[in-house]
């Protein structure tokens, strides 16, 4: 079997070929009637009439020799056949054909269309020309890009031999679209809010530091899409709005954690957290029927239906369930020794991160769909606090296949509350906890103007990842990859 780079050089003798017979190897146009997927549509038309077109597309296959040779080409959105007739085509541009072109090359070709005798709507190709010579082999058919570091570093030859590959981002893009769709339609308005910060706000989680040299200040990549500024937004006036964007956290990742990744928040005004939960419901739903058909799914080893009550679970009664623990009394080394015992590794020693990772070990044998409510205040800062039991929040989050999707809040607009709780915050900040929530004095001074009872919301893509049942990476056109050495 020939080297890489013998086949590389084989190639460029072949665009050799291709520049001495006068023909572009990388022409800036080149005929195009319509795309493949609306060829097959207008085939019958076309055909009756004998009317020539011209179709172009990456070469995937070629099979037959001698005085007739069959193309498959592939534009993106669908495949066509190129069927080349030596008595047809030319006699200089049949020899070039064979001597000058691979699968992989992309092309153009023109002629009428035809229906073989094995009855596959054809293109008889009385002309052709190069639309880019591929100077590097696609990667073997039937195997395609097995090595999971080469299909996300080369993931544009993924895309090429893998159409289910594109199918995927393409029903995520309707997933956005119709996330976007449902939250116009309930009145919502979309903003956009800056994705740098002098301070981190809205979650819990390291962020990563740059700085902006015009003003010589250090600022942050956001954490959250807008919350505090969504919340400006309402104090302002806006009633309803949302915002989908991207967001960066310096963490690990994981087969559900990334470091960059699309969120969607929104905020509206005079709602409380029993509105987010119905809207929530009503969003996922649809969700799951508009983009996948259905509202049954298989994750790990979980089962769910959308279509199912969704039931409430209070956060503290299911950690005391499963583990024995009552969060609400225990010591922090009753917690550690609970851990332990369950094998279960953690980071950081303040109350906060153990009970948080305490519940993390629970949510993974909750199927749902369901919500988690009445969150200990420690953990949620921004959350209005549950009226008659302060040590609780009005926060919720979906639980789905084992997994947290989304997070929402009846949101605090106290503002004596809010630069209190931000003062705990700081002391977690100093004492080395890079997940605490950076004080902002701005906000507070907005909540002392005046914020109107809003609930907030947000979930990123991993619902979307959980729905399709991929590892969150995979449902990433370009994951991060560190450089080749």
């Amino acid at each position: 079997m020939a080297s890489l780079e013998e086949l590389h050089q084989t190639r460029l003798n072949k665009l050799a070929l291709i520049k001495k017979a006068g023909m572009d190897p990388f022409p800036a146009k080149v005929p195009r009637t319509f795309c493949l997927e609306d060829a097959r549509k207008s085939f019958a038309d076309y055909e009756s009439k004998k009317t020539e077109v011209s179709l172009a597309g990456r070469i995937m296959a070629i099979r037959g020799q001698g005085a007739i040779q069959f193309f498959v080409l592939d534009d993106g959105k669908s495949t066509f056949q190129a069927v080349v007739k030596k008595d047809v085509l030319k006699p200089e541009l049949f020899e070039l054909l064979g001597a000058a072109v691979d699968i992989g090359d992309i092309i153009s070709v023109t002629g009428t269309f035809f229906i073989t005798q094995k009855g596959e709507p054809s293109l008889l190709v009385t002309s052709w020309t190069m639309a880019a010579k591929a100077l590097l082999p696609l990667p073997e058919k039937w195997h395609g890009l097995t090595d999971p570091d080469e299909k996300f570093r080369k993931r544009y030859l993924d895309f090429i031999m893998d159409s289910e590959a594109r199918d995927l981002f393409k029903k995520k893009a309707k997933f956005w679209k119709v996330t976007r769709d449902f939250m116009e339609e309930e009145g919502f308005l979309e903003v956009e809010t800056p994705t740098l910060e002098t301070t981190t706000g809205g979650a819990e989680a390291t962020p990563f530091k740059t700085h902006h040299n015009d003003f010589d200040l250090d600022v942050y990549l956001r954490i959250s899409v807008g919350e505090l500024w969504q919340k400006r937004l309402i104090a302002g006036g806006f009633p309803k709005t949302f915002e989908i964007g991207r967001v960066y956290r310096n963490e690990g990742s994981s087969p559900e954690h990334m470091q960059e990744f699309t969120n969607l928040e929104f905020y509206w005004s005079y709602a409380d957290y029993n509105d987010g939960m119905d809207l929530v419901v009503r969003l996922y739903r649809r969700l799951a029927s508009e983009v996948f058909g259905t509202t049954k799914f298989t994750y790990r080893e979980h089962a769910f239906d959308f279509a199912n009550e969704w039931k409430k679970i209070d956060y503290t009664d299911e950690i005391l369930c499963q583990t024995g623990i009552d969060i609400s009394k225990a010591k922090d080394s009753e917690i550690k020794k609970k851990l332990d015992e369950l094998k279960v590794s953690y980071e950081g020693t303040n109350m906060e991160r153990l009970v948080d990772t305490l519940w993390k070990y629970c949510r993974k044998n909750i199927a749902g769909p369901a919500f988690l409510i009445n969150h200990p205040k420690l953990i949620a800062p921004l959350a209005k606090s549950v009226k008659g039991n302060e040590s609780i929040v009005q926060m919720f989050q979906p639980i789905i296949g084992g997994s947290e999707i989304g997070r929402g809040y009846s949101e605090l607009n106290d503002p004596i509350d809010q630069a209190e709780r931000f003062k705990e915050q700081k002391k977690l900040l100093e004492s080395g906890d890079t997940e605490a929530m950076m004080p902002d004095t701005e906000f507070v001074e907005m909540l002392e103007h005046g914020m109107p009872p809003t609930c907030g919301y947000g979930f990123g893509e991993r619902l979307f990842a959980i729905l399709a049942n991929k590892p969150l990476r995979e449902t990433q056109m370009f994951p991060l990859m560190k450089p080749k050495a």
